[in-house]
């Protein structure tokens, strides 16, 4: 255990990944995507400020979420350096994901729903089920999922006439 002490400034790659638990390899692939940052030490050698055990925690609950790491980069980007996020920082920042996380919500018990339905019919066949897609109409509109996607689909418009 390479335990720092409380009042060091900077974190050595292994303290990070022991105080965050996150794996030493995925620390490196944040740092290559922009998430975090670190100074270079004369031997080069990454060093960490404290805050970014925060950041870590962030982005590893944001990633739960469903969050892509680009929206995820473009949050972080907002944070002031140099200092610890505040909880109002991460309020905000979290406030923004709001209606994504609903809008995900509904698609998972539209699909939760739609699956059960489709597996109760037994045909498990969207070109002929007279149920989920009455005359293959979603065919029409292209390949791909149509139903699963609110997006392109929506809950209504995908519902039997």
């Amino acid at each position: 255990m390479t335990r720092a002490a409380w009042n060091t400034r900077e974190l050595t790659v292994g303290q990070l990944a022991e105080r965050s638990g996150v794996a030493v390899s995925a620390l490196h692939f944040y740092e290559a995507k922009g998430l975090i940052s670190s100074r270079r030490t004369a031997g080069n050698q990454r060093r960490y400020t404290r805050d970014t055990l925060r950041r870590v925690a962030f982005i590893r609950l944001a990633q739960r979420l469903g969050i892509p790491l680009k929206t995820i980069k473009d949050a972080l980007s907002t944070l002031p350096e140099e200092r610890t996020p505040t909880r109002g920082d991460w309020a905000r920042l979290s406030a923004t994901w709001r209606a994504e996380l609903d809008d995900r919500i509904e698609q998972l018990q539209r699909l939760r729903d739609d699956l059960t339905d489709c597996i109760g019919c037994g045909c498990l066949s969207l070109d002929r089920c007279a149920l989920a897609n009455p005359r293959d109409r979603l065919g029409e509109e292209g390949p791909g999922a149509r139903r699963m996607d609110t997006r392109v689909c929506p809950p209504q418009a995908c519902r039997p006439a």
